[in-house]
């Protein structure tokens, strides 16, 4: 798998963010970096289907699972980019 290296590098300034974008943090780019955005909006979308499926649901197991799998897709993506940008 390769890192996408062009494409977009902000969101559509004309259209609110979504849960998941603001989750991640999709509009803080100061590299203007393509791979980041590509990867912040990937984790903004498992990220929306989790919040849709919480907001669905009476069941409150399902609430906190979702809950929990939103903060560690969080998690997850603050690592994937701290490893995409890595200069060590």
């Amino acid at each position: 798998m390769s890192i996408t290296t062009n494409g977009p590098v902000a969101a559509d300034p004309d259209r609110e963010l979504t849960f998941g974008e603001k989750a991640v943090g999709l509009t803080f780019n100061p590299s203007q970096d393509p791979a980041v955005y590509s990867c912040k909006s990937g984790f903004a979308h498992v990220i929306d289907q989790m919040n849709d499926l919480r907001n669905s649901t009476d069941n409150t197991e399902v609430k906190r699972m979702a809950s929990v799998a939103i903060t560690e897709a969080q998690t997850a993506q603050m690592w994937a980019v701290k490893a995409i940008t890595w200069r060590g």
